[in-house]
């Protein structure tokens, strides 16, 4: 089957004046169909290619041309993003519009940050549940700002059984009022709190203006609830999650995001203060890896979540909700994938190890594969999730190129010369080319296991260490409101000093497009003066387009 491009999905993943008025997000006429497979070269051409296991076995020599499928970043950088998503089968349409089914190797990846995460929670004292997601749109009422929030983005289920509701019921969007309800009926003493639980669930948001993993009508979140008795324990939960999220994109992810506080008018909806951490993309554009929110008494008085003190007081109690989703897979793209397509840092990685064994010869076959599956097994036994790739249907070099798309951290290949040698070919996915491949690597196993897992460190630190270039020489220090202007205009983030309010800050929106993504935790020393009104300021924030 020949290689299908993908149309032109700008318009299906970005809004427009047309699609705004409706809920039509993914036209079902546009929907492709992707073949199994695809060709995964990083530029078009015909060579010829040596396919033992397409022909006798003896060699045979092919003609097969590899068309470019794979757009260029620089090229069209939302093409090539559509473009990996397809190619290496991490996600596809669902049925109903803008709506995406997660195929198993995306999901291999949300699995990989939900394992990290789970430890993490039950670490620091929490408990997974779960709660209904159907919720009274009475519930959604109680508490003010979070139902203006919210409004736009609400799902509504009006009938049920066949007969009207007699209430409507909001499928869930965040769960915050439906853990309040019940929170409510569990919380009566002090002896009670802090109440500590966490759940992973499906949520469910109207979006207009959708991209796959980044923003659809449904996807996948863990979302943390706690209630204290003091102000101050809330706000310390709320510091130590994001300082969590923080921990797993430097040190799982390799994503250097920027940790701080929202702006006033960024503030989640129900909230009184609101912790993010901002991730750039490979566009530049800001993605809101995570957030952490201090709900203080809001939610509590709302619903009447009350306990007794311990002088006998009926106190109403503090609150904190915090969250990532599987938006982190799309940023994990954003921030790492090159024009050959996914690079996964090795720490999430489903595979992090492929094995192709080749040959030419029907009597070199048993002993190739033989050395293949002892090589498997030895990493395997260390705790390396590690593949072999022993089909026949397709060649050394196809597979090369389909593993590189899929972005798996090492290769290892091992030929007849390999087996008699003892020794095998390691290339590195984030070093391309003859720079990246080593020969001659022993497969005495704990010189092999040593090997591979320090290379696998390395490209971890390479991808943590070349993200935090990327992100630094795109930061531009700003001192006025026409510099933040020209920064913005460039495509990079702006960071300056600011005081100014909601007003000033709605100005730079709708006439850069930017907004406040935090006032960073790291903060420069020294007198300030606001880049909008001269005013002293006490911090700086940082200003950037987003998704």
């Amino acid at each position: 089957m020949g290689a299908l491009r993908l149309p032109a999905l700008t318009s299906i993943f970005t809004s427009s004046s047309s699609v705004r008025s409706s809920p039509a997000i993914f036209p079902l006429k546009r929907r492709l169909r992707l073949p199994l497979r695809r060709p995964f070269s990083a530029q078009s051409t015909t060579e010829k290619v040596v396919a033992p296991e397409l022909g006798d076995g003896k060699g045979k020599v092919v003609d097969k041309e590899k068309d470019r499928v794979i757009t260029p970043r620089s090229q069209d950088f939302n093409a090539w993003y559509l473009d990996v998503i397809a190619n290496a089968e991490l996600a596809d349409y669902g049925p109903v519009r803008g709506t995406m089914v997660i195929r198993p190797y995306g999901y291999a990846i949300w699995e990989a940050i939900q394992e990290y995460m789970n430890v993490k929670f039950k670490e620091t004292g929490h408990s997974n549940m779960y709660f209904p997601q159907f919720i009274p749109y009475s519930f959604i009422e109680k508490e003010a700002s979070h139902v203006e929030g919210f409004s736009p983005e609400l799902a509504l289920v009006t009938v049920g059984g066949g007969k009207e509701l007699e209430e409507k019921l909001v499928v869930r969007p965040t769960s915050e009022t439906i853990v309040n309800h019940m929170f409510t009926q569990w919380i009566h003493s002090y002896r009670d709190l802090p109440l500590m639980i966490n759940q992973w669930a499906n949520v469910t948001r109207w979006e207009m203006r959708t991209k796959p993993f980044i923003r659809t009508l449904e996807f996948l979140w863990q979302e943390g609830h706690t209630a204290h008795a003091t102000a101050e324990e809330a706000e310390e939960e709320a510091m130590q999650m994001i300082d969590v999220y923080t921990k797993f994109a430097y040190e799982q992810a390799a994503i250097p995001v920027i940790a701080g506080r929202k702006s006033r008018v960024e503030t989640f909806a129900g909230a009184s203060t609101t912790y993010t951490i901002e991730a750039m993309m490979g566009d530049r554009k800001a993605l809101q890896a995570g957030t952490s929110h201090n709900l203080g008494q809001n939610f509590s008085r709302a619903f009447g979540t009350q306990f007794t003190d311990e002088n006998g007081q009926r106190q109403h109690v503090w609150q904190t909700s915090w969250a990532i989703s599987t938006r982190f897979v799309g940023g994990i793209i954003m921030t790492h994938g090159d024009d050959a397509g996914l690079l996964l840092p090795p720490r999430l990685a489903p595979v992090q190890v492929v094995i192709v064994p080749i040959w030419k010869k029907d009597n070199e076959k048993a002993g190739v594969l033989t050395a293949s599956s002892s090589v498997k097994e030895t990493l395997q036994a260390a705790g390396i999730k590690v593949k072999i790739d022993d089909s026949d249907q397709r060649t050394p070099g196809w597979k090369f190129n389909y593993y590189e798309m899929k972005g798996v951290p090492l290769r290892i290949e091992i030929g007849p010369r390999d087996v008699s040698s003892g020794t095998l070919v390691i290339s590195r996915r984030d070093v391309p080319g003859k720079q990246g491949k080593v020969f001659g690597i022993s497969m005495e196993p704990s010189t092999l296991v040593a090997y591979v897992k320090d290379k696998l460190n390395e490209v971890q630190s390479s991808l943590l260490e070349r993200a935090t270039t990327f992100r630094d020489s795109n930061i531009v220090d700003v001192s006025s409101y026409d510099e933040l202007k020209e920064a913005i205009a460039q495509g990079k983030w702006a960071r300056g000093p600011w005081s100014a309010g909601d007003e000033e800050e709605s100005k730079v929106k709708e006439e850069t497009g930017a907004t406040i993504r935090c006032f960073p935790f790291e903060q420069p020393q020294g007198p300030k003066k606001c880049l909008m009104t001269g005013n002293s300021a006490d911090e700086v924030a940082i200003f950037a387009k987003s998704y």
